[in-house]
């Protein structure tokens, strides 16, 4: 019989997306729905949210769109036990820093993380890789990405860095996670800047069922986060689908035990607050719909 991975039994997934993304079609309900049947305790909603102009999620939607239909799902659910947060994901990119940072500053969210994507015009989009990678450098390949992460973790904008090495998608088979790996050192300017400013770090369990084949970042990149000071992490499952809710979030709270972390770090700013990682039987599972 083959493993079920959308997990059970879990205190939070911090890294979900609905209808109001732009790659999504997901009704809040239906994660909501997912939530108790699994035994998820709680749910960040975090929709994109863009500041470049053309960029996918550039006025896809409004705040206040996006904060009603959260809170009022908040509202629903929690009498079957489940808490549902109402949480941003947001493109970093450091020619709009002012931009988020005023965004974040006059918004309340209840948890902001900040990723680094890959738009059209990205030398790792699909059509412009391979010529990228073409007789460069393993460090020179992943230099435009890394360095703008390590610059969203120096900001201190955010609460998480979301999958800060997401770039392996995007790379293979032009360069490979084994090849990556070997390289650890290339993460320590990311690793540095969320020590820095606090940051948690982001075990993103997407990659488990994209081309990467692990998550964002692997293991022994969580483990060296932890043995250089981190003490913050979130874990998500990045789900777009319904069917990708909590896909291996088990996987996830696994290399965080692993690494040696206890708790999660979960909520904004000065409001954040640690959940045990330590998986139990959650009340939630099996109450009726």
């Amino acid at each position: 019989m083959s493993r079920d991975r959308q997990a059970r039994d879990l205190p939070l997934d911090a890294h979900l997306h609905t209808d109001l993304s732009p790659d999504s079609d997901v009704p809040i309900d239906a994660y909501a729905r997912a939530a108790v049947e699994r035994g998820i305790t709680e749910l960040a909603i975090t929709d994109h949210v863009d500041f470049e102009p053309g960029a996918p999620a550039f006025a896809y939607t409004t705040f206040a769109q996006r904060e009603r239909t959260v809170r009022d799902a908040a509202e629903r659910w929690a009498e079957r036990g489940v808490a549902i947060h109402f949480g941003v994901e947001v493109t970093w990119d450091r020619r709009w820093a002012t931009e988020i940072g005023q965004h974040l500053a006059t918004h309340p969210y209840d948890f902001a993380i900040g990723s680094v994507h890959v738009y059209r015009d990205s030398p790792y989009a699909r059509d412009r890789v391979a010529g990228w990678v073409a007789g460069r450098s393993l460090a020179e390949i992943v230099a435009p990405y890394f360095d703008e992460v390590a610059a969203g973790a120096r900001s201190g904008l955010f609460d998480s860095m979301g999958h800060i090495d997401f770039v392996k998608r995007n790379l293979a088979p032009h360069v490979t996670a084994t090849q990556l790996a070997a390289a650890p050192e290339l993460y320590e300017p990311i690793l540095a800047a969320l020590v820095e400013s606090g940051t948690a770090l982001e075990i993103n369990t997407s990659g488990l069922r994209q081309e990467a084949e692990e998550t964002y970042p692997a293991a022994p990149i969580v483990a060296r986060f932890r043995e250089s000071g981190g003490r913050a992490i979130t874990i998500g499952s990045d789900a777009h689908r319904a069917d990708t809710f909590a896909w291996a979030l088990d996987d996830g709270y696994a290399i965080a035990l692993g690494a040696g972390f206890e708790t999660l770090r979960f909520g904004h700013g000065g409001a954040a607050r640690p959940l045990p990682l330590a998986p139990t039987p959650n009340a939630t599972a099996g109450r009726s719909l």
